[in-house]
């Protein structure tokens, strides 16, 4: 298992895509806070610019670099890539964190499903892809860590693209880190962050507040670090509503539809309404 404070360190390289806002934001402060040279993409220039100048208040001017990427387009992040090898020379940790949550039915205008699985699901796979291989060829301890969703997982009713977008990402990151695993000398693992209810501009919808149930940004970051030092491939954040064990029973469930042969989402289904109470009592 890879000591991470060999790889959170002076003089080491995180890129974070949708690092301008949320837990992408939270992410690049903890990097940068550990003297890491950061590198964050997003769209929105002066929101972009916003945030490179908070986080060179923590690492100085030199340490910081902001790149405008549409991580829908694989030619924008071969330029992402090629800009922070220009600037820092290599990687050591790639965030793919940029998502967006359009709400979708299953017949919504095409527009909205094209959109949510370019950036959700192929930003994802495009970024691994365009970054990883020089990753590996450095030699160096480095970690990808893809942002999923519980809603990739349990799948609820209500936007399914969103839904798919995120149950590809965690089927992705699961082969990837097999694969990386049986790479002979490969020093690059892969883990799945899987938040809670966090509070971030996908989430807040018109509340001003963050809500008693959410969580902050920062707060996720701190439980994913702690589970990457445990060696956690799975990263499965709770919130101040839902605990561990609810969720690992929710997820339970789920994979129970198929076992068990009943309908799908079938915690859902009113004939199974009161089987899923008691499933989810259960001690």
């Amino acid at each position: 298992m890879t000591n991470i404070q060999d790889i959170f360190k002076k003089s080491n390289v995180a890129v974070i895509t949708g690092g301008a806002s949320g837990i992408g934001l939270a992410a690049a402060k903890y990097f940068a806070g550990r003297g890491m040279s950061v590198a964050i993409a997003d769209l929105g220039g002066d929101r972009l610019a916003a945030a490179a100048d908070e986080l060179k208040g923590i690492a100085g001017e030199e340490e910081v670099m902001a790149v405008e990427t549409d991580v829908a387009s694989r030619d924008s992040l071969e330029a992402l890539e090629r800009a922070v090898l220009q600037r820092f020379g290599r990687v050591h940790v790639l965030m793919n964190n940029a998502g967006i949550g359009p709400e979708t039915s299953l017949f919504s205008p095409q527009a909205n499903w094209d959109h949510i699985l370019a950036v959700n699901l192929m930003g994802v796979v495009n970024g691994t892809r365009t970054f990883g291989p020089k990753m590996l060829s450095h030699g160096e301890p480095g970690m990808i860590i893809n942002t999923g969703s519980k809603q990739g997982i349990t799948t609820p009713p209500g936007n399914p693209a969103y839904n798919i977008s995120k149950a590809g990402v965690k089927v992705f990151t699961e082969a990837l880190e097999h694969e990386l695993r049986n790479i002979e000398g490969a020093k690059i693992s892969a883990h799945l962050l899987i938040p809670g209810f966090v509070f971030t501009g996908l989430t807040k919808g018109d509340r001003a507040e963050k809500p008693a149930g959410a969580w902050t940004p920062e707060q996720t970051i701190d439980f994913m670090v702690e589970s990457l030092e445990r060696g956690d491939f799975y990263i499965l954040c709770p919130d101040n509503d839902v605990a561990r064990p609810v969720d690992e029973r929710r997820m339970a469930w789920a994979i129970g539809d198929i076992i068990e042969n009943r309908p799908p989402l079938s915690r859902w289904h009113k004939d199974y309404a009161d089987k899923f109470k008691a499933f989810l009592e259960q001690k």
